[in-house]
């Protein structure tokens, strides 16, 4: 059987927030709110496991976007003092809070929400993290003065996080780095580094999600600058291979990457991208094991785990579970050949 998971986030519940935004608001607040988020990681849980998901996660229900979720429980940041900055290498501009003073973690950020999955599955679970790359591109930094150093000391912080993460049960702690893709020298001159450093320790297994964004506007008009091949992952793949992360996922379905690009992992595990989160479109079984089929000319089978290209959040509830079914009926035809 192919293994499947998703990349990490599915839509809000309109009853939750704000329906098809990345960055919605809640429809709810305090103990209210704290009871909606349980019944939507729930219902998001049950919906993975229908589909036939080996591996499954919360959806990312209890927080609002996949990066400030973690830093909104940071010290160090003022929320108030926003800076306009470019994203993912000046691909959209927004203005994010800054970075005034050193960082600091009080408590666990997501160990309670891990916490709560594992009572409710009995699957894999995987609990997602933004990478601290990825974090120095989506915050100001008006105290470290070098992204490197804050990017280490993200990942200090990280690290104390998933520790917490992996004794509440999670199998899989992933770190998203879609800014490996927007810095691919930078990616493999010390964003590797950094990301070994927040995976230092762990038992359960470690992986990295490197796509080329969500399917809204600013990354579908990205790619169409990209040319027809879209090597980004050639610059960093080798040494992502030489790293001690256990996962790589990279994005397949519908793009234009080579798959020849997957050979330069020969020792990780693959979650090939095989459902497109840029198109409403819901894939049949069929176009989801041609996909897997695909991919496993370059990557053995037993390493292969079928994923999303990305996280399902900006899309309609129910195109997402219609995806996730997708997915698992796919993995399972593939199964029968």
């Amino acid at each position: 059987m192919i293994e499947t998971a998703i990349a990490g986030s599915l839509p809000k519940p309109e009853w939750l927030a704000e329906p098809e935004k990345l960055w919605p608001a809640w429809r709810q607040s305090d103990t209210a709110l704290e009871q909606a988020k349980r019944d939507a990681a729930l219902l998001w849980i049950k919906e993975q496991e229908d589909a036939g998901l080996s591996t499954v996660g919360d959806g990312e229900q209890f927080r609002i976007h996949f990066v400030h979720g973690f830093l909104e429980k940071i010290e160090g940041i003022d929320w108030s003092l926003k800076t306009k900055m470019g994203i993912r290498n000046d691909r959209y501009v927004v203005d994010v809070p800054t970075v005034t003073a050193p960082i600091r973690r009080p408590k666990s950020v997501h160990r309670a929400e891990i916490e709560f999955a594992r009572l409710h599955t009995q699957r894999k679970l995987k609990a997602t993290l933004p990478g601290p790359m990825t974090i120095c591109d989506t915050i100001a930094d008006g105290h470290y003065g070098k992204r490197t150093d804050m990017a280490f000391a993200f990942a200090d912080l990280l690290n104390e996080e998933v520790r917490e993460l992996e004794a509440a049960g999670a199998d899989i702690v992933q770190f998203d780095e879609p800014a490996f893709n927007a810095f691919t020298k930078e990616a493999a001159d010390w964003g590797i580094a950094a990301l070994e450093r927040a995976a230092a320790g762990l038992k359960c297994k470690s992986a990295v999600h490197i796509c080329y964004g969500y399917g809204i506007k600013a990354n579908i008009d990205w790619k169409k600058s990209l040319g027809e091949q879209w090597r980004q992952y050639e610059d960093f793949f080798p040494a992502l291979n030489r790293s001690r992360i256990d996962q790589v996922s990279l994005e397949f379905a519908n793009s234009k990457v080579p798959g020849e690009l997957m050979r330069l992992l020969p020792d990780k595990q693959v979650m090939v991208g095989v459902i497109d989160v840029a198109s409403n479109e819901i894939e049949s079984a069929e176009q989801v094991a041609e996909r897997i089929g695909a991919a496993s000319q370059f990557v053995d089978r037993d390493r292969l785990i079928a994923c999303t290209n990305c996280g399902l959040a900006p899309l309609p509830r129910h195109v997402a579970v219609g995806k996730l079914r997708a997915l698992g009926a796919g993995a399972r035809l593939v199964a029968q050949v």
